[in-house]
């Protein structure tokens, strides 16, 4: 797995690649893009890039961990390089958009000035969260692939559910490639 350390007073990004090998150039180009990133939060900042090659195109995933807070974006182009871009402008909008309560979160103030320095298109910020319905679900005990079975049914892309495995609350989903995920809690 190669990996890009900067030092100690700088981002620590990990550049992944899967049916693939990047190249140093490509290093060097998501270095230079994520440093765009690192603006926003500091040096104490991680990334992780997976690069995968597919038949007709590229695809680029970058997650960005902050003292607890998740960014990630990814996206799919040609080659890499086109894809790391749109993933790093992906990532600044999604900063952009919900810059107040980021702030509040990291508690420091240095957005703005991240802020005057990017030239990316201007995203209006999203003030409030718009909550247009509530749902209640009865969970009942079920497997992961009964699960996965009534998500298809009910058509839906994520399904709530209680694990009968270990009686925690789960959550099924499609991704983007056609597999599944599972996402399971985990208290900090």
């Amino acid at each position: 797995m190669p990996q890009i350390n900067k030092g100690d007073d700088c981002m620590k990004i990990t550049i992944t690649g899967r049916k693939c090998s990047p190249r140093e150039s490509f290093k060097e180009h998501a270095e230079k893009k994520l440093a765009k990133i690192e603006r926003f939060f500091g040096s104490d900042v991680e990334a992780k890039v997976t690069v995968t090659v597919e038949k007709s195109s590229q695809n680029v995933e970058i997650t960005v961990n902050n003292s607890g807070m998740v960014f990630r974006s990814e996206e799919r182009a040609q080659n890499m390089n086109e894809a790391l871009d749109k993933c790093v402008d992906t990532l600044i909008r999604q900063i952009r958009k919900n810059k107040t309560r980021v702030e509040k979160k990291m508690k420091n103030g240095t957005l703005d000035t991240a802020f005057a320095e990017e030239e990316i298109e201007d995203v209006p910020e999203e003030i409030e969260y718009e909550l247009v319905r509530h749902k209640s679900v009865l969970l009942k005990p079920q497997s992961v692939e009964e699960a996965i079975l009534q998500m298809n049914l009910v058509g839906h892309q994520f399904y709530l559910f209680l694990n009968e495995e270990h009686g925690d609350v789960n959550v099924v989903y499609k991704r983007s490639d056609g597999g599944y995920g599972l996402l399971t809690p985990e208290i900090e």
